[in-house]
């Protein structure tokens, strides 16, 4: 559960922060249904630019913005499908996208669903302590996104290896950014800075993703209500939805599919992650490029128990398809194959792990042999805007690429992608999963056997916890009449 006790001294001083730096606070409710924003602020909106640090931004963390760069509107679910003529299956893939959030990928939302909860019932104070991100990137430039809107000081703790686009962003927001050993392979050493941090005396709040509910209990309800609203618009009479396709990373998104199965419980959840590093699938350890997924341990927030399949992906496919979709030559040999211009002109809509969503949505349609009434979704967390540099480190280290390359590139990692590195879960696949969270949450991470356990044999341990949307939206309705801004 998501604590949620009242401490009256800190959010008084909470409060009059956010009244001084014009912060009203989004519900659950609010950023499901951008409708039911306040008038008033909707017609600001429309002189901000999507990616400004202005407080009226929080109202844009939702998945229903107006894909423009400034003054946008609310509308529908940002979503795009993959023609047959790109993923090589008959089945329907349909992705919505992460760009067109504040940051422009939705860890924002993410980083939302950790802090809010604690600001609003004044168990964080941004007047007297640090804001502490560990994360892999994105996160944490979510995170200090955030406490910038607050004036709270922010650390994002992020590995050194990550991308040029996320360290130069960081920069100009966050109070300080602690960069630690190695790369994308490397929580453990997050997880190290931290213990660091909490052990110095210093007056701050952690907000881990990998084990605060509150990522995801949002992407439960936010996610979640995004996709169901898609399938609502998409499905056909005769077609299925048969599940969803994410990376684990911190295993907040995946957590859309616990709300996805308990509309279609027939659907199912498969988490991915990379063939060089096969934690899930091997217990085994490694390192590689997908930058933003994570990995060497089981997050803490993951429903292992909700998951039927793991699909590892070679990180060599995800870094030859940037290419592909973003290269001129790359481009013109997709419409030599008949991929539609308007899909073409999107590709750039994926980053490093919405190539590998889109790769695990296409291996998991051939291993069920999917048709063209199934539907599968999948989330592109963030565009190649943050990816750019190592777009460039390719060019520099392999060449040109040319129209044989992407002839190559084509057929091996598209039409070619076959259904190897893939395990559909048995119960005792998942119990081994889950118990991995052993070594990481127990032995090192402080968390207790009795709560492991409860994970595992507690049904309501995760539907209770999913139930506390409600009393998080009064706390927040509570909070902005405190704060008395409108």
């Amino acid at each position: 559960m998501i604590d949620l006790t009242m401490h009256e001294d800190r959010l008084e001083r909470a409060a009059g922060r956010a009244k001084e730096r014009g912060v009203v606070v989004p519900t659950f409710a609010q950023m499901k249904d951008p409708a039911s924003i306040p008038e008033g602020i909707r017609e600001r909106l429309g002189q901000i630019g999507m990616w400004d640090v202005d407080p009226l931004n929080l109202f844009r963390i939702s998945w229903k913005n107006e894909p423009i760069e400034t003054g946008g509107g609310f509308g529908g679910v940002n979503y795009i499908e993959f023609p047959s003529s790109l993923t090589g299956v008959d089945a329907r893939i349909l992705a919505l996208v992460g760009k067109w959030f504040p940051t422009g990928t939705h860890k924002v939302g993410a980083a939302f669903g950790c802090l809010v909860p604690t600001l609003v019932t004044g168990q964080f104070d941004p007047t007297t302590q640090k804001a502490v991100w560990p994360s892999t990137g994105n996160y944490c430039r979510g995170g200090a996104y955030d406490s910038a809107l607050l004036g709270a000081h922010s650390v994002a703790i992020l590995p050194e290896g990550m991308s040029k686009e996320r360290f130069d962003w960081l920069a100009n927001i966050a109070g300080e950014v602690i960069k630690t050993p190695g790369s994308e392979s490397n929580v453990k050493e997050i997880f190290d800075k931290t213990w660091e941090l909490r052990e110095s005396g210093e007056d701050l709040m952690i907000f881990n993703q990998f084990e605060q509910f509150g990522n995801y209990l949002w992407h439960y309800e936010v996610t979640g209500h995004a996709m169901l609203e898609v399938l609502e618009q998409e499905l056909g009479p005769e077609d299925q939805f048969r599940g969803i396709t994410l990376t684990t990373g911190s295993a907040g998104t995946i957590g859309s599919g616990d709300f996805m199965k308990q509309q279609f419980p027939g659907s199912k959840i498969a988490a991915g992650e990379a063939s060089q590093c096969p934690t899930l699938l091997e217990n085994g350890f490694g390192a590689h490029r997908i930058e933003g997924i994570g990995d060497k341990h089981v997050p803490w927030i993951h429903n292992v128990k909700n998951t039927d399949m793991v699909i590892d992906l070679d990180d060599n496919m995800v870094v030859h398809l940037a290419r592909l979709f973003n290269e001129g030559a790359g481009r013109s040999y997709l419409a030599s194959q008949r991929v539609p211009e308007a899909t073409i002109e999107q590709l750039d809509l994926l980053g490093f792990s919405g190539i590998a969503n889109l790769s695990m949505a296409i291996k998991f349609s051939k291993y069920y042999e999917l048709g063209s009434s199934d539907v599968v979704i999948t989330v592109l967390t963030d565009s190649m805007d943050l990816y750019q540099s190592r777009l460039e480190e390719m060019r520099q280290e392999h060449g040109e690429y040319t129209d044989l390359d992407a002839a190559a590139d084509f057929a091996r990692y598209l039409m070619g992608l076959t259904t190897e590195n893939l395990l559909e879960l048995l119960y005792t696949d998942r119990r081994r999963i889950h118990n991995l969270k052993y070594f990481t949450w127990v032995e090192q991470q402080g968390r207790t056997y009795e709560e492991i356990m409860a994970q595992w044999y507690d049904r309501k341990y995760w539907t209770d916890m999913q139930e506390q949307v409600t009393e998080i939206d009064e706390r927040i309705q509570e909070f902005n009449a405190r704060v008395g801004l409108s």
